[in-house]
């Protein structure tokens, strides 16, 4: 069996690498228009070939010109093998061994996967793979879908909402939001980095994003303090809320209503249809504003990480 990365030469035998079980993966028209675009690259997708053939496909994706992919797409493994899993294993590690990356596994499934014998079936295999690789870090997120069908919000009556092109107001306002933030994502990001790293991190993945910069806004209370943080954005898929926030000393008193409305407002007076919103499965207070504003959970997210890697002396004090 030989692993390695991809090249344009394999094209045709990549489009044959086809799912038909009840899982996301990067089908065809996926994959043509994502290599188009930049959001996959030929050495980002690792493939295990024995002679001709392609038995195993891992596909990478991540923003077009980014230096680091940030998620992978696509698990796949041929029918005809055996050890499908450990086949997939494999190829991840080496994958992650010769690149020096360990980018997360998201995968796309129907609420109430769980009850559903053939999506359990195409997750159980993949899944058990990308543990054995070190991707054992499990997250669900709720994914929310607001349609146009729904009220517009009004404008906030409590909060003054003020876009700045001063992206180290934005970063001064991400590190105050990330003490005590329920996100994993966040609280994660903490433990590897300092609150300044983190939210320049941040700040600069969301203007990485097909989202307006001019869209961003900061919120402030009646008296000039500063209440949160409101991003709507976008992704290859269309509008999503991006990011919003309240800093610790505001909360409490339903803010986060007010930002997300803002969000919401937003998107709908550019004419937008839907807007995609992700929470994690834990973040019971943003599930419950996400449905009090008219969002509807449609489907989850599985996300399969790798642990991080915490010096002693690296440990961040800010939430001790």
């Amino acid at each position: 069996m030989h692993f390695r990365t991809a090249v344009e030469g394999d094209l045709d035998r990549l489009l044959g690498c086809v799912v038909d079980e009840s899982i996301s993966w990067a089908h065809p028209d996926r994959l043509l228009s994502f290599l188009e675009s930049g959001n996959y690259r030929y050495d980002r997708i690792w493939i295990a070939e024995d002679g001709d053939r392609i038995l195993a496909r891992v596909v990478w994706w991540g923003f077009p010109g980014g230096d680091k992919p940030l998620a992978m797409d696509c698990l796949y493994v041929h029918p005809s093998v055996e050890d499908r899993v450990g086949l997939a294993a494999d190829l991840l590690r080496h994958a992650f061994t010769e690149s020096g990356e360990r980018p997360a596994y998201h995968v796309f499934l129907s609420n109430g996967w769980r009850d559903d014998p053939k999506a359990t079936a195409a997750i159980a295999w993949r899944w058990e793979a990308a543990g054995r690789a070190g991707l054992t870090e499990e997250l669900e997120r709720l994914r929310y879908e607001w349609t146009a069908d729904e009220p517009v919000p009004e404008p906030s009556q409590r909060l003054v909402f003020r876009g700045d092109d001063d992206d180290e107001a934005f970063v001064a306002a991400f590190r105050r939001v990330a003490v005590g933030s329920l996100d994993y994502d966040t609280r994660q990001g903490l433990l590897t980095m300092d609150p300044e790293t983190q939210a320049r991190e941040d700040v600069n993945a969301y203007k990485s994003m097909p989202g307006d910069r001019s869209w961003w806004r900061l919120a402030y209370t009646k008296d000039g303090d500063l209440a949160g943080v409101a991003l709507p954005s976008a992704n290859n898929a269309g509008p999503v809320v991006g990011y919003l926030g309240v800093v610790p000393e505001h909360r409490g008193h339903g803010y986060v209503d007010d930002l997300l409305a803002e969000i919401t407002r937003s998107h709908a007076e550019r004419g937008v249809q839907r807007i995609v919103a992700d929470t994690d499965l834990g973040n019971v207070p943003m599930a419950r504003a996400f449905e009090r504003a008219g969002y509807r959970n449609f489907s989850i997210r599985l996300v399969l990480s790798a642990k991080p890697e915490i010096a002693a002396d690296d440990r961040n004090p800010v939430n001790t």
